[in-house]
């Protein structure tokens, strides 16, 4: 009998342990809890972390995540308002502010996650389509490019380098899409903290078109520096060429100059030399006449001579050599 009684004891404690281990759950710091009787929700959503209770086995405990989540979306195509495809990729902030309006319209957090993709997806191509590429990639209005030295004074007076002028930007852009979606899915509970553009690039119909654009333009300024290295080349050679013809003729103005010097210095000299007596004027005259004969005189050379030249003189007493072969 004891032995029954005991064995039914124990049955009946295991039984209440099992129903107090079902009435009790715990709430954790970083989520809150839906109390939902067959399905459906019961109470005020529970926010406060601690030990609760609820009746066994009829309610079950839905546990919500109440710290900030992470939305990233897919990359996307969509057109600009200046007819450029792009694909554009998000990401966002967001967080269960009303955790049983948030229970009753999507469950779970993969339901959310959908409903953020339909939501900010819509969204962000009606901003994109309703703006040109250059405001939503720029963020300043009055940025100043950064340019090379030599370049700026190649490019000024032309767009080359120029930015287009920007009336919102990137961050208004991103701005217009986090108001109009933040109220769309404020009706399930969440609260859009954040959204930002991670990435923006071209489509890939579209890209190799800029690219060309970009490598002609880049073709343009190569050619303007070889234009003006051209140009700089022919004016160092002209002016090489200018100041080598100037040198020659000072230098040759030089020589001349020195030579009509020594020429007269030698005349004077002669002139000193030979003028001293009779004999030595004699002497210089004869020498003189003798340097002439040889380009005078050839060997077919015929002359016609007076008898009272000069030349005649010192030839009339010359007599020819006898041949030693003979």
């Amino acid at each position: 009998m004891k032995n029954t009684m005991g064995l039914v004891l124990l049955v009946i404690l295991g039984l209440a342990a099992f129903v107090v281990g079902n009435s009790i759950y715990t709430v954790d710091e970083v989520e809150q809890v839906i109390i939902t009787q067959f399905g459906k929700p019961v109470g005020e959503p529970v926010t406060a972390a601690g030990l609760k209770f609820k009746l066994p086995f009829i309610q079950e405990v839905n546990p919500i995540d109440k710290r900030v989540l992470e939305w990233d979306g897919a990359p996307s195509d969509m057109p600009t308002k200046d007819k450029l495809y792009i694909s554009v990729d998000l990401f966002a902030r967001w967080r269960i502010v009303d955790p049983l309006q948030y229970f009753l319209r999507l469950r779970d957090e993969r339901s959310a996650q959908s409903r953020l993709d339909d939501i900010l997806g819509s969204e962000t191509r009606n901003a994109v389509a309703k703006h040109e590429l250059i405001e939503i990639i720029r963020t300043t209005k009055d940025r100043i490019p950064l340019r090379d030295a030599i370049l700026a004074s190649t490019a000024q007076g032309t767009n080359m380098g120029a930015l287009v002028p920007i009336e919102k930007g990137r961050a208004q852009v991103e701005l217009e899409i986090f108001t109009e979606a933040a109220e769309k899915v404020g009706v399930f509970g969440i609260e859009l903290l954040d959204i930002r553009f991670k990435r923006i690039n071209y489509n890939e119909s579209v890209r190799p078109k800029i690219y060309d654009r970009m490598i002609s333009e880049r073709r343009q300024i190569a050619e303007r520096f070889l234009s003006e290295g051209n140009g700089e080349a022919a004016r160092i050679r002209g002016n090489r060429v200018r100041d080598l013809n100037k040198i020659q003729s000072e230098a040759y103005r030089e020589v001349e100059e020195i030579r009509g010097v020594a020429d007269a210095k030698a005349t004077e000299i002669y002139a000193e030399a030979y003028s001293q007596s009779k004999k030595a004027s004699e002497f210089y005259e004869f020498t003189r006449t003798m340097a002439a004969y040889p380009s005078i005189i050839g060997k077919s050379t015929t002359l016609v001579l007076s008898t009272d030249s000069d030349l005649f003189k010192f030839m009339k007493g010359m007599s020819a050599e006898p041949d030693s072969g003979r």
